[in-house]
């Protein structure tokens, strides 16, 4: 099976959707899948920045940039546009003459499936429901495009059970489906954790945006002396709008986003990691990396109680608060605070659960799942 997997954003990219492009596109290799990689690039580096990737994947560059020599002017060279990557992409896909294609940006799979009948079948892999996450102006347009693809796609992969429910309710049932959640690459050993003093070791990993949560679990932190909370992953002008610092709570530390291999060994040594979500739609879809990582990192998990981490956790396979509720975080950080020797056997249960979530289980899954889609 020859796939293209059509990415048209820069890559490395140090978010989330880049660490899981690059692990999907890796452990579909080592599954034995070919792989063409179309992808905007940075130059001078390369997409696949610490992570290994077999033989097997083909680099595709793509460029996104106003045809030359306006690519060069400005404002032009400050521009650009899905369309471009698409009509290039356009001209890969004829000369390469993939078996299907692979996409998990919405306006590059509306564009691929509108008006272009003789392309190979295309996969969407859905992250969220935009309708329900977009801003309310854009909201008829992104129905428009979110029904196309879903309707039109030869198979849909979701990362969750509430992605793949609210789709369907939405626009229908899509040919083929297949909910997938996320990845980890698991880690081969840990370092001894200080469990004794686990309230000294708590981590939050990831991007700083309000349905994160952040700002709930550093005004829980104004009530908890003697803990101490390394926060990572802000930008300055998210930092400077949190409710921080507090006389007499516990000692927060904030860093900016770090490599990923960094962050993976701030979370190996931390014994507590927060994963603070709030109700908001974007939460309802998520199937966090980093709750995979933590997992790997052998972490004890403080997490929200929402249905997407419910669908990869059970009652005793965390510490569980209300979500948005800073009260209802302060409350259990404290309790499992006190309980380092409870705090120890969550984290090495988190840590024996990660195996099930490898990405090379998951790209498994995935290939067996394409190799049993209909032909064209």
């Amino acid at each position: 099976m020859r796939l293209l997997y059509a990415f048209p954003e820069p890559l490395p990219l140090p978010r989330a959707r880049g660490v899981q492009v690059a692990n999907a596109v890796r452990s579909l290799a080592q599954a034995g899948v070919e792989v063409d990689l179309a992808y905007v690039p940075v130059l001078g580096r390369s997409p696949f920045e610490g992570v290994d990737v077999e033989r097997s994947v083909q680099l595709v560059p793509v460029s996104r940039a106003w045809p030359a020599p306006l690519d060069r002017v400005p404002p032009f060279s400050r521009w650009h546009s899905v369309r471009f990557f698409v009509h290039r992409l356009l001209g890969e896909i004829g000369r390469r003459r993939p078996d299907l294609l692979y996409v998990r940006h919405l306006k590059l799979a509306a564009s691929l499936l509108t008006g272009r009948p003789h392309l190979p079948p295309l996969v969407y892999e859905a992250h969220e429901v935009f309708f329900d996450t977009v801003a309310a102006k854009r909201r008829e347009r992104t129905l428009t495009l979110e029904r196309t693809v879903i309707q039109k796609a030869a198979a849909v992969v979701c990362n969750s059970r509430a992605t793949a429910e609210r789709l369907t309710a939405l626009y229908g049932v899509p040919r083929h489906l297949l909910v997938l959640p996320n990845g980890v690459t698991p880690l081969a050993s840990l370092p001894e954790k200080p469990w004794h003093e686990c309230r000294r070791h708590v981590v939050y990993a990831g991007s700083f945006f309000a349905w994160k949560g952040v700002a709930d679990l550093v005004a829980a932190a104004a009530s908890l002396e003697g803990f101490r909370l390394t926060l990572i992953g802000g930008e300055q002008e998210q930092i400077a709008r949190l409710p921080w610092p507090v006389a007499g709570g516990a000692e927060v530390e904030f860093l900016p986003r770090l490599p990923h291999a960094q962050v993976m060994a701030r979370m190996a040594a931390s014994c507590i990691a927060v994963l603070p979500n709030r109700p908001d739609p974007d939460s309802a879809f998520t199937s966090p990396i980093k709750l995979f990582e933590y997992m790997a990192a052998g972490c004890a998990i403080v997490t929200s109680d929402l249905p997407a981490i419910r669908e990869i956790l059970g009652d005793d396979d965390a510490a569980w608060f209300e979500a948005g509720n800073s009260a209802s975080l302060r409350k259990v950080l404290a309790e499992l605070g006190e309980d380092c020797c409870r705090a120890r056997k969550l984290g090495e249960r988190a840590y024996l659960m990660s195996e099930a979530y490898g990405w090379n289980r998951r790209a498994a899954r995935l290939k067996a799942f394409l190799e049993r889609l209909p032909a064209g």
